[in-house]
C-alpha cells in the first residue's frame, strides 16, 4: 500500500457500500487515496427485484450470491475501487437474512426449516471474524477506518454483527501481543460509523412532500420520528462527494438485484437534488480533526499526521 492516505471500510453486503458510501469511496479514489473494501456476506438472502432472476434466490436456486459477487464487482468498478476483499474469503460468511419488527426497523429472522446455515454471519465466532479482518488491517494499515453503529443503522442482524467485528479488530490489530502471526500491529487513529443526518433527512422530505411526491419514504413524513437518523449534534463529518453523484448512481444500477433503475435512489438525479452526493459520519474512535462553518469536518483525514496510525 503506497498511498498516503488508507481508508477501509466495512460493509456487511454488496450494494450497503454504494448507498451508504459511494460518493465517498468515488471521491478519496479520485484524489488519489487508498480505498479497500471489506465485505462481510454476499448477501444470498436478499430479495431479488428483477422477475428473470428470481430463480437466483436462496428459497430456489440459492445462487444469488455468487450474482452479487459479479454485481459488487461491477460497482467498484465504476467506483473505481481496485482493492475489495471479502472477510476471511468469498463463502466464508452467508447472509443471515432478517424480517421487519411493527417499530420499522430490521431484526433478525424466524429459523426456517431446511434452510439454516452454519456460516450464517449473525452466528459467527467473533474473534475469528475479527481475526480476518485483523489480517487485512494489518495488511493495510488504515489511518481512517468506516463501519455501521451499533444498531447497524437499521437493527439488520449483519449489520450489526459487522460492526462489533470492526470495532474488535481495531482493537486487536494494535495490540503488540496479539496473534503476532497475523502481521505487524496497526493502530487505526480514526473510527467513524456511517450516519443518515435526520436534519438533512427531514429537509429533503419537505421538499418531496411540497413537490406532491407521496411515494418517496412512504410512510415516513418530515416530523415524524425518523429512528434510522442521526441527531445532527451527533455528527462528526460531512463528505462532499455531489462530484461523484453519478459514480454513485452508476455503482447503484450495478447492483441491479436489489436497487429498481426507477426506484428512489434516482429521485435526486432527476429532481437536481444532491440528498445522495453528501454522506454524514458520526466519530467513534480518534480526535476531531479542523472543522467547517457548519462545525463539521469536511474530510474523514481531517486532523491526521499522514505518516499514518501508531503501529
Amino acid at each position: 500500500m503506497t498511498a498516503t492516505h488508507r481508508l477501509l471500510l466495512v460493509h456487511a453486503h454488496p450494494d450497503d457500500e454504494s448507498i451508504g458510501t459511494g460518493a465517498t469511496m468515488a471521491r478519496y479514489v479520485a484524489e488519489g487515496r487508498q480505498v479497500t473494501l471489506v465485505t462481510c456476506t454476499a448477501g444470498e438472502m436478499g430479495e431479488v427485484l428483477v422477475p428473470e432472476l428470481e430463480h437466483l434466490a436462496a428459497d430456489r436456486d440459492d445462487k444469488l450470491g455468487e450474482h452479487r459477487r459479479g454485481e459488487l464487482a461491477e460497482a467498484m468498478a465504476e467506483l473505481g475501487v481496485t482493492d475489495h476483499r471479502f472477510l476471511g474469503g468469498f463463502g466464508t460468511y452467508r447472509d443471515s437474512g432478517m424480517k421487519w419488527h411493527a417499530a420499522g426497523h430490521a431484526v433478525p429472522a424466524d429459523p426456517v426449516e431446511g434452510h439454516h446455515h452454519d456460516n450464517a454471519f449473525w452466528d459467527a465466532d467473533l474473534l475469528e471474524a475479527a481475526n480476518h479482518l485483523v489480517t487485512v488491517i494489518r495488511e493495510v494499515r488504515p489511518q481512517v477506518m468506516v463501519t455501521y453503529d451499533p444498531f447497524g443503522g437499521y437493527g439488520h442482524p449483519d449489520h450489526i454483527q459487522a460492526h462489533r467485528v470492526a470495532m474488535y479488530a481495531a482493537q486487536l490489530a494494535a495490540a503488540r501481543s496479539h496473534r503476532p502471526d497475523l502481521g505487524e500491529p496497526w493502530e487505526i487513529t480514526k473510527v467513524y460509523w456511517g450516519a443518515m443526518s435526520e436534519g438533512r433527512m427531514r429537509e429533503s422530505l419537505r421538499a418531496l412532500r411540497e413537490s406532491g411526491d407521496t411515494e418517496t419514504f412512504a410512510g415516513m413524513e418530515p416530523d415524524s420520528e425518523m429512528p434510522m437518523a442521526t441527531p445532527d449534534n451527533l455528527l462528526a463529518a460531512r463528505v462532499d462527494g455531489s462530484a461523484y453523484l453519478e459514480k454513485k448512481f452508476a455503482a447503484l444500477r450495478a447492483h441491479r438485484t436489489q436497487i429498481q433503475e426507477d426506484g428512489f435512489f434516482f429521485v435526486g438525479a432527476e429532481s437536481g437534488h444532491a440528498f445522495w452526493g453528501e454522506e454524514f459520519f458520526r466519530l467513534a474512535v480518534g480526535t476531531t480533526g479542523p472543522v467547517g462553518e457548519d462545525g463539521l469536518e469536511d474530510d474523514l483525514f481531517a486532523g491526521i499526521d499522514v505518516s499514518g496510525g501508531r503501529a
